[in-house]
């Protein structure tokens, strides 16, 4: 069962990606008792949920959500920070806020975790990024247990690497949308109907991704075996491969996300 080891949850904020963390959690049988919701403003919560503008009293909560902006971060820690304990985990999804601006804004905390996942949690497909503040076997196997049901945990061997791996797993979604959505208006261009090559092009990445991942194989070695020579798939390939071109423009694409996700490190330091 979802979040056993936690009576006592407190969602910081609860907009998509909190509320998307949240639901798929009650959909996987978490108890909505468990869980308190604190937010300004009143909102449609999942599970019928009603959120609070203020912190319960009372005894300290064994899970802090942090989902709110990350600008309100230091307005947050002057309400919160007296509430927690040496038995609270926080678990921060804010991007750009590092693990040491959190241990300043709760010293009194437990363990402290960033995590980075994306919107998939809905699916239960998202790779959950994870890193501490400190290499704890128990705490991995706790936080394990309590997102792998939303999608595969990933633990970084340090917290620089949280920058790429926002740009890639965070923000790649949108990448692929793009990409998906590219391959659907080329067809239509080429003659097709736009209804129909929207649906074949969702079909085929749907497919595609099922086959990479069961398969023993990378996706570049897939792609060549799937490419007769001369035949038609190698001919699009090598409009992609030429000069290096999909690979460059992959490259831009995280380097621009990694750089501002760095900037927004920076930001929230100054």
């Amino acid at each position: 069962m979802i979040a056993d080891s936690f009576d006592s949850i407190w969602f910081v904020g609860c907009g998509n990606m909190g509320g998307a963390i949240l639901q798929a959690w009650l959909d996987k049988g978490l108890d909505v008792a468990k869980v308190t919701v604190i937010k300004p403003h009143v909102s449609p919560l999942p599970g019928g949920l009603q959120s609070r503008p203020d912190y319960p009293d009372g005894p300290a909560p064994d899970l802090v959500m942090l989902a709110m902006k990350p600008y309100q971060l230091d307005d947050v820690a002057a309400g919160l920070a007296p509430r927690v304990g040496d038995n609270t985990h926080i678990v921060s999804v804010l991007a750009g806020t590092e693990i040491d601006m959190l241990r300043q804004a709760f010293p009194g905390a437990g363990k402290i975790i960033r995590l980075m996942p994306n919107m998939a949690v809905t699916v239960a497909k998202s790779p959950m990024i994870l890193i501490s503040e400190t290499d704890d076997d128990g705490l991995k196997e706790q936080m394990d247990q309590l997102f792998s049901p939303l999608g595969r945990p990933e633990w970084l061997e340090n917290e620089d690497q949280m920058h790429i791996a926002t740009a890639l797993s965070g923000s790649g979604p949108a990448f692929v949308f793009r990409f998906i959505d590219a391959l659907a208006v080329s067809a239509v261009q080429l003659g097709m109907d736009e209804t129909q090559a929207a649906r074949l092009a969702l079909a085929m990445v749907d497919g595609a991704a099922t086959l990479a991942a069961g398969s023993d194989v990378s996706p570049g070695a897939l792609a060549d075996q799937v490419a007769s020579p001369n035949g038609v798939t190698r001919k699009g390939l090598d409009v992609l491969d030429a000069d290096g071109r999909v690979n460059a423009l992959l490259h831009d694409v995280l380097k621009a996300a990694m750089e501002r996700n760095r900037e927004m490190a920076e930001e929230a330091k100054a």
